[in-house]
């Protein structure tokens, strides 16, 4: 076997499934390897791309997902959708090529210090240099992405460890004679370098897949909430992405969530996670909720801009905060109770400390019962008012009825998506992937790759912006080529308009923030999926139908839903 082999072997006993690369000579190995071995790879037309799929992997399976991009401009390429990763705490591990061993600093193609690269965006790099250290540094890497706060992890993997043997001695010439003193110096060097590098003598075989453990919470400071909630008269809780990092365990935390009969709002990958129509999650006018809440539970929620650096929550409130992260939960505000531990065993062990208050907290409910009806029957309002193109909240609703039950929804953009969030309802949990926290543009295709491999047979939907769009166009062709059925519905108003809304008001100018009204479905076309139009609000549910109908026939296709102007969403931009 070679290098390739070996990796290849490695990710299988781990539980991949799925590798996702743009090809380079680098790391062709791994790649034969894989698929050698009955590891599905598919191939991307960038990197980015490969690394965003590989994360959608992560969250959606628990395991981590593998991206294996070739040296230099490979790696570049691939930076923000790992530090996005890394933001968003996803387990991924990156194997990059890099150049021989014997030709790093001399001037080699694609030659780069690619740990000093990758260092501030993954967890750990670990740097393989001899065949031996393959097995034990990869399976460091996956149980280091895993544990604790998870995240993505970088293998840096030479050329010539990964190719056969006797190909890599052909490469160095050794077998060569002549040259003189300075020939037979040079090749005695490289046969040692080579006999180094490739000694497996120890031959160790990959393990079993690395189990990490859970950080519990503290019994005592369990019970410290549980005693606080039963005192509160207007508890909320706020449940995050982290809180669901181990899918295994989601049912669990989805029962301890129902247990606890708290008014609750979800984000991020927790959305979905109580269904669609649970009578105690809430939607809308957060803000309004945490203003007046007396005590609020933070479970893998930080107090950065989403929450206004804390300052939505009262001061007078009781905060309690559950995080994996040290920093984290001390972020902007200290809690008053911090626990640093799993935030779903945690909402667990609470959910058995301290059962549902009953009707003790019933005039609490019924004050954001009111406010919910409220702000939800002026969304319906402002989704029947019609144009002379489609209402983005009418586009919205009409995914939403349309969805099936199983769906995956995948969001990428600025203002369309932010007011799909408003509407668009996961039916169920790990069914809602957005970028997280670092806001990055450009995962539609990426994840929607991740979805469809994780879930085969499920829809997988993508909401795109019209700007966002730009960066996965030519994935349709990977989604071609790869029997990937998504639908995408790009809302297509000509312009950015989360950032041309405040910028025009404020600065008077429309420069950088305007776009044309592309015909995206005739571009799609080219690259052989399906592309159709949705023209005005009439042509909503046909349209919508017709993509599913396509897709169920196992074809991706695009609707380009041209939409009028809005103000919908006006305000929204975060600093």
């Amino acid at each position: 076997m070679h290098g390739g082999d070996r990796v290849a072997e490695i990710l299988k006993a781990q539980g991949v499934r799925c590798v996702f690369t743009l090809c380079g000579g680098h790391v062709s190995p791994i790649l034969t390897g894989a698929r050698a071995r009955g590891i599905r790879v598919i191939d991307t037309r960038h990197e980015a791309t490969a690394v965003f799929a590989a994360d959608a992997v992560a969250r959606i399976s628990g395991t981590p997902g593998v991206a294996v991009v070739t040296a230099g401009p490979g790696l570049t390429n691939s930076v923000t959708a790992v530090k996005n990763a890394q933001l968003a705490q996803s387990p991924l591990i990156i194997i990059g090529g890099a150049t021989a061993t014997v030709l790093k600093g001399r001037g080699a193609l694609q030659d780069i210090d690619q740990v000093a690269l990758m260092g501030p965006h993954v967890k750990q790099v670990l740097v393989v240099d001899r065949i031996r250290e393959l097995v034990p540094n990869l399976e460091r890497a996956f149980a280091i992405a895993k544990s604790g706060v998870p995240g993505p992890v970088f293998v840096e993997c030479p050329v010539d460890l990964l190719y056969p043997e006797d190909v890599v001695r052909d490469w160095y010439g050794v077998a060569k004679r002549g040259g003189g003193l300075a020939g037979r110096a040079q090749r005695f060097y490289l046969r040692r370098h080579l006999a180094r590098m490739f000694d497996d003598r120890l031959g160790r075989r990959p393990g079993p897949a690395m189990i990490e453990p859970v950080p519990g919470a503290v019994s005592a400071q369990v019970l410290s909430v549980a005693q606080k909630l039963r005192s509160a008269r207007r508890p909320l809780l706020i449940v995050g992405s982290q809180a669901v990092c181990e899918p295994e365990r989601v049912a669990s935390v989805a029962e301890a969530v129902d247990r606890l009969g708290i008014p609750v709002y979800l984000s991020g990958m927790a959305r979905g996670l109580l269904g669609s129509r649970h009578p105690r999650q809430y939607r809308h006018r957060r803000r309004d909720a945490l203003k007046t809440a007396d005590l609020v539970i933070l479970a893998g929620v930080p107090c950065d801009f989403r929450l206004d650096y804390g300052r939505h929550i009262r001061r007078g409130a009781v905060l309690v905060s559950a995080n994996r992260s040290r920093d984290e939960l001390r972020l902007n505000r200290k809690p008053d109770v911090g626990l640093l531990a799993d935030p779903g065993s945690f909402l667990a062990d609470l959910s058995r400390a301290a059962p549902a208050a009953g009707g003790a907290w019933s005039e609490w409910r019924e004050e954001l019962d009111a406010r919910e009806e409220e702000r939800a029957e002026g969304i319906i309002e402002d989704a029947a008012r019609s144009g002379e193109f489609a209402n983005p909240l009418a586009v919205c609703s009409g995914v939403n009825e349309i969805m099936a039950e199983d769906s995956l929804v995948v969001a990428d953009g600025g203002d369309f998506v932010g007011t799909a969030s408003y509407i668009v309802r996961p039916k169920g949990p790990l069914r809602w992937l957005d970028p997280g926290v670092f806001g990055t543009l450009g995962v539609g295709a990426g994840f929607a790759l991740g979805a469809a491999v994780s879930r085969p047979g499920s829809q997988v939907w993508v909401l795109f912006g019209d700007g966002s769009l730009g960066y996965s166009l030519a994935e349709f062709d990977t989604f071609v080529r790869h029997q990937i059925p998504v639908i995408a519905v790009v809302g297509n108003d000509g312009c950015w308009s989360q950032i041309a809304r405040e910028q025009i008001k404020l600065l008077d100018d429309d420069v950088g923030v305007m776009l044309a009204r592309s015909d995206y479905h005739r571009v799609v076309a080219g690259f052989g999926a399906s592309g159709l139009v949705i023209h005005n609000d009439a042509e909503i549910k046909d349209v919508l139908t017709q993509a599913c109908d396509i897709a169920r026939d196992g074809h991706p296709v695009l609707v380009n839903a041209l939409l009028g102007r809005s103000d919908f969403r006006e305000g929204s931009i975060s600093i």
